[in-house]
């Protein structure tokens, strides 16, 4: 089973550029890194097939300083939603050093965030290293707090010892 997806990305929902974003700016002077996910573009009834990146997935135990990030690959997770990777230069600078070309040879899409992480302060690249156009799309994303929202009724315990 391949890890990333073949379709074509087609564009970045702004709020997990936002997110990606703010989690640069909260981890300088350090890199940031973590990984893109992303969902079909019918899902958003989006006139375009193809795949939108929906989430970033920060990677337990990902250790950063200044000049680089390191995940432990023990902990990707094998998921089929994965599309690429993102993570920060605090240096300002949005190309991909030769220690970026090794790691981009797994998924379709490569996002650099540069200092200060402004709005126009990314790119996107493709395996190769090669700049590619992404568009940010205004898509609704399902609340993440909707997940815990449930109460014990919503479990449908049996005189509250079990799962029926």
């Amino acid at each position: 089973m391949r890890l990333f997806r073949s379709s074509e990305v087609v564009g970045i929902a702004a709020d997990a550029l936002d997110f990606a974003r703010e989690a640069a700016r909260d981890t300088h002077p350090n890199e940031y890194m973590g990984f893109l996910r992303g969902e079909p573009a019918r899902n958003f009834d989006l006139d375009r097939t193809g795949t939108v990146i929906t989430e970033v997935l920060i990677v337990p135990g990902t250790r950063s300083d200044e000049t680089s990030a390191t995940v432990d690959n023990n902990m990707i997770p094998n998921d089929s939603r994965a599309v690429g990777s993102i993570h920060s230069h605090p240096s300002g600078a949005i190309r991909p050093s030769d220690a970026d070309l090794d790691t981009f040879g797994q998924g379709r899409v490569h996002i650099i965030l540069g200092y200060p992480y402004g709005p126009d302060d990314w790119r996107a690249f493709d395996q190769r290293g090669e700049l590619r156009e992404l568009d940010v799309l205004d898509v609704d994303l399902p609340d993440p707090e909707e997940f815990f929202d449930f109460s014990e009724a919503d479990l449908d315990l049996d005189d509250g010892r079990s799962p029926r």
